[in-house]
């Protein structure tokens, strides 16, 4: 019997350690970086089920998000280019583009939508 207590006992910690692990899943995740801003962008309802957005910070990709996903993470403070484009571009969709003066401590938040067909960056209020 106290071999199987202690089986019992080796898998909850394993779970447990796994459940830790798996709360800390975006970059928005963690410690808030010092001198930096809180950046959010989402997609907007209508942006389309079989399209990714696809989002850049100062020309680097910092993820590919499907529906029901958002970006969440910090920038130092400073002038960023944010940059927003679709994927697969069927259609020659031109990207949103941004260009943010992060301050620390503040957050932005925009909502990736469809202006004309192309992709535009909405501040949110």
């Amino acid at each position: 019997m106290k071999r199987y207590s202690s089986i019992i006992h080796i898998v909850a910690v394993a779970c447990a350690c796994l459940l830790f692990t798996g709360c800390q899943t975006g970059p928005g995740a963690g410690p808030i970086p010092a001198n930096a801003g809180h950046l959010l962008v989402s997609r907007v309802a209508n942006f389309g089920s079989d399209l990714s957005l696809v989002l850049s910070v100062d020309g680097k990709d910092v993820g590919s998000f499907t529906e029901g996903r958002n970006y969440d993470g910090y920038l130092s403070a400073g002038q960023h280019r944010i940059t927003a484009r679709v994927d697969p571009n069927r259609t020659g969709a031109r990207p949103g583009r941004k260009t943010l003066t992060v301050q620390a401590g503040q957050t932005y938040s925009y909502t990736a939508a469809w202006s004309g067909g192309n992709l535009v960056l909405v501040r949110n209020q």
